[in-house]
């Protein structure tokens, strides 16, 4: 090797070294321990902080019900099962973690001004106007307000299995009820997601897929995430993805709309990204038990002032705080949501401590 080369590796290693000596991760470890086996029984934890990852360790301590069932589920989906370790380049899905990826992608649009935020769904797709719900607004899409009556999550996701394109996709949703007023009724469910993919699709002429790989993954470098090569892209949970993909679009979001120097949306899409869409005035219809007490954005959970998030069906949590700037994902794939709000606040706030050298 190169003696220029040799020298400028362990000056790298050295600064790896001393920049993570700060951090006193044996607590964070002990949490994962502790908790992976309620979380399926292998989970993997990436955090970033000051341009590097600080912090990624994974645990599997798989029980025998535990790989019955991660065998059947891989029967199902036709492929061998996988029992190894989670690392930063594990793909699985992600569930609603991919509602913070499509309001993304959708503020791009409004960011290059072919969108805007007050637009009514309508003017885009004529079937919602008649079916009354022409009038919701694309914010409102975002942010879960439409005001329609949607099945439960779960039931959502069997009957698209069936759907055979966005236009039959759309068809559905028109067809459902309204529950209230468009901007007065939260109901987290995947239909305002997903009508505003068909409008992306629509003003674009491009597949949601294709958009989301030109205008998201590809400058982010996001190379092993996706929405799926099925007939119709769900953007509500359709997406597949990987701790350190992931972790890319968390810092993209932590600085303000910029990744490696390139600005992906304007720090203003990400303000009324995080801005809390759950106002007093807002009757809940429903809303996830994990969620707690929590606000909602544009795709993203309000955590508190500082922290946003938007975990997943599955167990994934990712979150960025931007008080102490940092951002974590937590990869895990199990669906016993029973004390999840509980653990997530747990290590939140367990790496907080650490970041900020409280441990």
């Amino acid at each position: 090797m190169n003696p220029l080369k040799i020298v400028t590796t362990v000056l790298l290693f050295l600064c790896f070294t001393k920049a993570n000596a700060q951090y006193d991760l044996k607590k964070t470890e002990s949490w994962l321990a502790d908790n992976t086996n309620e979380m399926g029984g292998r989970s993997i934890l990436m955090v970033y902080q000051n341009g590097h990852i600080i912090y990624s360790h994974s645990v599997n301590q798989m029980n025998l019900k535990q790989k019955m069932a991660t065998r059947l589920v891989a029967r199902r989906q036709g492929k061998p099962a996988d029992f190894d370790a989670y690392t930063p380049s594990s793909r699985l899905p992600i569930a609603s973690c991919s509602k913070w990826l499509s309001a993304a992608l959708v503020m791009t649009f409004v960011d290059e001004g072919k969108l805007k935020l007050t637009d009514t769904v309508g003017q885009y797709l004529p079937v919602l106007s008649r079916h009354g719900k022409g009038k919701i607004t694309i914010g409102q899409c975002l942010s879960h307000l439409t005001g329609i009556k949607a099945p439960a999550i779960r039931e959502s996701l069997e009957e698209m299995k069936d759907v055979k394109s966005m236009d039959d996709a759309i068809e559905n949703i028109a067809a459902m009820p309204m529950e209230g007023e468009p901007g007065r009724v939260f109901h987290y469910s995947s239909v305002g997601l997903q009508i505003a993919g068909a409008i992306l699709e629509k003003i674009s002429g491009k597949s949601f897929e294709t958009l989301f790989a030109e205008r998201i993954a590809g400058p982010l470098n996001m190379k092993n995430t996706d929405f799926g090569k099925g007939k119709v892209a769900q953007p509500a949970g359709g997406a597949i993805s990987t701790p350190e993909d992931y972790i890319n679009f968390l810092v993209m979001i932590m600085n303000k709309g910029t990744f490696n120097g390139k600005r992906i949306l304007s720090e203003s899409s990400i303000t009324q990204m995080q801005v809390n869409r759950i106002t007093p005035d807002v009757k809940i219809a429903f809303s996830p038990a994990e969620a707690g007490n929590f606000g909602y954005g544009y795709g993203e959970w309000v955590l508190s002032k500082q922290v946003v998030s938007s975990p997943g069906l599955f167990g994934s949590f990712p979150w960025v705080n931007n008080d102490k700037k940092y951002a974590a994902f937590l990869m895990a794939f199990y669906l016993k949501n029973t004390g999840r709000n509980e653990r997530y606040l747990e290590l939140n706030k367990l790496v907080d401590d650490t970041v900020a050298g409280k441990h």
